[in-house]
């Protein structure tokens, strides 16, 4: 026969064992008994008083008897004590509204500070010809906090404004409920998803209008970097270059060659060979044949299109469903939890070497309310974009890029291996790539002084570029 203990602390009262009437198990009983019959509650003896008297008498007693609620702690951080992303603002960060969004930047403009040396001010003086600031655009899980060290360098090589700013779901950039929140231009018919790639791409050149700036000098890392080239697509007029950090983008195992003059070659044999066909009486049977088989095809190829549609319908809603659903909510919060900041230790190229600041700086934002439930809309969002499915590949439109380019990568990168960024610079015509030696994936916080001499050496070249093509046209 089952004790007490073996039945648990919990159960109602026409259910209380006769074999424990007498306290038979070392357990004391107590309950309360009310007009809604609350369930009794057996506490141990050790720990709870004896029962007498009447049921209002115990009520008392059992105020001492409370459970301590768990904490939830993710990464480091009381999940129990967010707050509004504002609150964790440093004294230099600054917030904007952009369609319904308050998103997180910083600054930094080197006319207004002092410069530091005469070398400084010589180098500085030459490349502000050039007249473009910088926008920078970090990776998946960081923040402007990633772009910590260089941007006051960044700023004096420049001599002109390096600003930085929080993607959706990412830093202090306020985190949007899509259930509850009123897009700007509710009226159309698809609203803009603030975690999309589109979203990025217009704030990108919403902060180029922000520092009244005609072009831009875009720096993006890893995931950053997908930023950065949509964003030359979509406004190539308005980039001047394009600095790419340990780049998340798969490169094209082949480069694309150019076929048009092929095609035109085949178009004139096609016609040659038509000719000819037609002279042939048996053609004439051909060709009704061939036309009835056409419209067999098209019509199941039409029926086919209409069932893939229509799967791929409902897979989109299912998968939706499934992303934003508790569960994933929980698989986000448990993943943060065991691969957050190895990811983070892991990024460089001596873990030992990455500080409690530096782990303190990307775990920040899970300070944030709703942290969980943004990583989750930003990852539907990744996989069930439909603007994608509209538009060539990016790695099949690399080689339509005209602008300079430059690529930084670490010779340790266990995240984008440094192969892929080699590729990378092949298939993009004339750009620049570059190796760092025993750095991981965070080039631009592991060897700052480094990266900021490519950086450097790279807009130089811009300059030289610009003088000499200024030239040819005066001439």
């Amino acid at each position: 026969m089952l004790n007490c203990e073996q039945l648990g602390f919990l159960a109602l009262p026409p259910y209380l064992p006769s074999h424990c009437s007498n306290n038979k198990c070392g357990y004391s009983y107590i309950w309360r008994i009310n007009k809604y019959h609350s369930p009794l509650i057996f506490a141990s003896s050790s720990s709870a008083p004896s029962v007498s008297g009447s049921g209002d008498e115990y009520s008392e007693q059992l105020v001492g008897v409370v459970t301590k609620k768990k904490k939830r702690i993710i990464a480091g951080i009381d999940q129990d004590e967010l707050v509004d992303p504002k609150l964790l603002a440093d004294l230099d960060s600054t917030f904007c509204e952009f369609k319904g969004v308050q998103i997180h930047h910083k600054i930094y403009d080197a006319v207004s500070q002092p410069q530091n040396s005469l070398q400084n001010q010589t180098v500085s003086d030459q490349i502000k010809k050039l007249g473009f600031p910088m926008i920078l655009l970090h990776g998946f899980g960081a923040s402007v906090f990633s772009w910590k060290q260089v941007m006051k360098p960044l700023a004096e090589v420049t001599g002109s404004k390096v600003l930085a700013f929080d993607r959706p779901a990412f830093g202090l950039t306020s985190r949007i409920n899509l259930s509850s929140h009123r897009f700007a231009g509710a009226g159309d018919a698809r609203p803009l998803n603030p975690y999309s790639m589109a979203f990025s791409v217009l704030a990108t050149l919403y902060f180029m209008g922000l520092l009244n700036a005609e072009k831009a000098i875009l720096v993006g890392h890893s995931a950053g970097s997908l930023v950065a080239v949509n964003t030359y697509f979509e406004a190539p007029e308005r980039v001047a270059a394009l600095i790419l950090v340990a780049p998340a983008i798969f490169a094209p195992l082949t480069t694309p060659k150019s076929v048009k003059e092929n095609q035109s070659g085949q178009d004139n044999q096609t016609k040659e060979d038509n000719s000819s066909i037609t002279k042939n009486p048996i053609f004439g049977l051909y060709k009704l044949l061939s036309k009835i088989s056409k419209h067999i095809a098209e019509a199941i190829t039409q029926m086919t299109k209409g069932m893939i549609v229509m799967l791929n319908s409902l897979y989109r809603k299912f998968l939706s469903a499934i992303l934003r659903s508790s569960l994933a909510i929980m698989l986000v919060r448990m993943a943060i939890d065991k691969f957050g900041t190895a990811a983070v230790r892991s990024a460089w190229y001596d873990p030992k070497l990455v500080s409690e600041h530096v782990l303190s700086g990307y775990t920040r934002p899970l300070r944030t309310n709703d942290w969980d439930r943004a990583l989750v809309e930003y990852t539907a969002a990744l996989l069930l974009d439909e603007e994608s499915k509209t538009k060539p590949s990016l790695s099949q439109r690399l080689h339509e890029i005209s602008c300079p380019v430059l690529i930084v990568t670490g010779d340790t990168d266990r995240i984008v291996p440094s192969w892929n960024a080699e590729r990378l610079s092949r298939a993009i015509p004339g750009a620049s790539f570059e190796v760092i030696k025993q750095c991981g994936h965070l080039p631009h916080e592991e060897k700052v002084e480094e990266f900021i001499s490519i950086v450097e050496n790279f807009l130089g070249k811009l300059v030289g570029d610009s003088t000499e093509q200024h030239l040819q046209s005066v001439m």
